[in-house]
């Protein structure tokens, strides 16, 4: 990536100006006498929105989190409110999570509302990514803002938009969004707060939302068999223990054994190498314990408690922990199941994204469901409960370990999930079953269907290049069979066209554009790959399977299965 050397001496003189406070100032000028790497990392490009919003490393600089790109944002936002909403008292809703500087952060973006004449609830300390989605709704809020970095290391942050509905933003209001923000400098940016306009929230939205969270994520299970259900749960350093405790407390679990050593928020997060709930490290404080206490079930939810990762007793009652694939069809299916029982009315629909398993497919037909597919990043299925009012959704989720149950909640939550998950496990084993049995006899029923993901770090510039560089060969130069198996199909998102590569006809991909490529084989494997919308890596996503007669061949089919994604790998040179 060419970097323009006079572009970044702008930029650093623009904020050595008074523009900017004295601190910001005294920082550049150390990272010009020290390190002219970092300088550069800093500003060789604007911070942008992602799936995710907009998420980076803390520091100074224009491709950094900090009080001018944060308030640049707000100032831009603000704008974009007063014209969309005219003769309107704009509102807006704000939360942070437990990252070092979220709560300044998210008060700097409260004055930056206020100084605009809006309207601003800020929570008083620190709260779950799910219950800011609600609290849009329940107060009535034009927009929502996050400050969190999900599941990023320590040193970086995030501020993520909601609108309206609850949901992420979503075309057109991103992209109009964005162009408000580049139309502004940074010395349009008002932050002088009208502290009138700022009031602060807690139990008034804390309540509503675990009843609600309750209601939606309570099902068939009695009290008897929560009884007899032990859980372990860490919240790894997080917002997830200012709700989920309680709320599997209202909904009747008293067997909770709590992380001591991650209850406490903290935003180094002290005691693992990363908050990160798909890792199988993150939970080894939890699994120590469940083994203590046998505990059926392990929860662990990211920092700011939209993702879940969960540890199930398997068939020799040892702990395994689920990919979010897996997690995600047993949750799919406890839910149309209960919706079956109650009778399917036919407007019913579930949902997922372009690189999760496609056994989702799978399930709704088996029950006679709408199934609907969408780019990565849970603001894509929030668009499809707003864009299809007539229809219901019941719930879904994507392969990075998020969930969603019902519409109450419009982004991936993490504390219903939780609740949902030990409905199953209770139910399950009352019924003489399991959460991990019920998954091996979906794959009996629907196809056995393994996944397996490779993400490669690629920091900074070089890695930006080398990421770009990647998406492009395998554009021009695609294979034409991955482990020995011939390639059928290749999806373009980024050019919305598919390719039948038999026949070489094409037809149109009638969801947005993405910078994702998908290739199809012969024998039903799926490989996909993505940059990051929201950090320096590639992802590369494996999907293969098999039919399985029964359980007694399940062991040689997983081996069989291994052994292709391991192929897939060694082509792709992933190993």
């Amino acid at each position: 990536m060419q970097v323009s050397e006079s572009l970044i001496h702008t930029r650093v003189q623009e904020w050595l100006s008074p523009v900017f406070d004295k601190q910001t100032q005294e920082e550049i000028v150390k990272l010009q006498q020290q390190d002219s790497e970092i300088l550069k990392e800093s500003f060789y490009k604007d911070l942008e929105f992602g799936t995710g919003g907009m998420r980076g490393i803390m520091g100074v600089g224009t491709n950094r989190i900090n009080k001018y790109t944060l308030g640049k944002s707000t100032q831009g936002l603000s704008n974009y409110l007063q014209k969309q909403f005219p003769g309107e008292q704009a509102k807006a809703v704000i939360a942070y999570d437990c990252r070092n500087n979220s709560d300044t952060l998210a008060q700097l973006v409260a004055d930056v509302f206020s100084a605009n004449g809006i309207q601003v609830y800020l929570f008083s300390s620190l709260r779950p990514t799910p219950e800011l989605s609600y609290a849009v709704k329940e107060l009535g809020c034009h927009c929502g803002i996050v400050l969190t970095a999900s599941h990023n290391p320590p040193e970086y942050n995030g501020y993520k938009v909601y609108w309206q509905d609850g949901g992420q933003l979503v075309p057109p209001q991103d992209g109009e969004i964005i162009a408000e923000i580049n139309t502004l400098n940074y010395a349009d940016i008002k932050f002088d707060a009208n502290t009138e306009l700022i009031k602060k929230i807690d139990k008034e939205i804390d309540t509503p939302f675990i009843e609600n969270s309750v209601k939606n994520g309570s099902f068939a299970a009695t009290q008897e068999a929560k009884d007899n259900t032990t859980i372990v749960f860490t919240s790894l350093h997080g917002t997830s223990i200012t709700a989920v405790p309680e709320t599997l407390k209202k909904a009747g679990y008293n067997n909770v054994h709590i992380v001591k050593e991650q209850e406490v928020p903290d935003g180094n997060f002290p005691t693992v190498k990363s908050p990160n709930p798909e890792e199988p490290e993150a939970l080894a404080m939890a699994t120590a314990l469940a083994e203590k206490v046998n505990a059926d079930i392990v929860i662990g939810t990211d920092p700011d408690c939209d993702r879940l990762g969960i540890a199930v007793r398997n068939s020799n009652g040892e702990l395994q922990l689920l990919n979010g694939n897996q997690t995600m069809i047993v949750m799919t299916w406890f839910l149309l199941k209960h919706y079956k029982s109650k009778g399917i009315k036919g407007n019913e629909f579930i949902a997922s994204t372009i690189v999760s398993t496609p056994m989702m497919k799978n399930l709704a037909a088996a029950y006679e469901v709408e199934y609907k597919e969408v780019l990565t990043g849970f603001k894509w299925i929030a668009k499809l409960i707003k864009d299809f009012p007539d229809k219901h959704f019941i719930g879904g989720g994507e392969e990075s370990f998020g969930f969603m149950v019902g519409d109450f909640v419009r982004d991936k939550d993490a504390v219903t999930s939780t609740l949902l998950a030990c409905e199953i496990v209770a139910y399950t084993k009352s019924h003489g079953s399991s959460f991990y049995k019920e998954l091996l006899n979906l794959y009996v029923d629907h196809g056995f269907y393994k996944e397996n993901l490779v993400s490669l770090v690629k920091k900074g510039i070089k890695g930006a290049e080398e990421i770009k560089q990647t998406m492009i060969d395998l554009r021009n130069n695609p294979p034409t069979e991955i482990a020995e198996e011939k390639i059928v199909l290749i999806e373009d998102y980024q050019t919305s066209i598919a390719t039948n590569t038999l026949d070489k006809t094409q037809h149109l991909i009638e969801i947005p554009k993405s910078n994702v490529l998908i290739f199809y084989t012969e024998a039903g494997s799926k490989i996909a790959a993505r940059p990051s919308g929201t950090e320096p890596k590639i992802k590369f996503y494996m999907s293969v399977q098999e039919s399985i007669d029964d359980l007694s061949a399940f062991d040689t089919v997983e081996q069989k299965l291994n052994t292709k994604i391991a192929a897939i790998k060694k082509d792709l040179q992933l190993t």
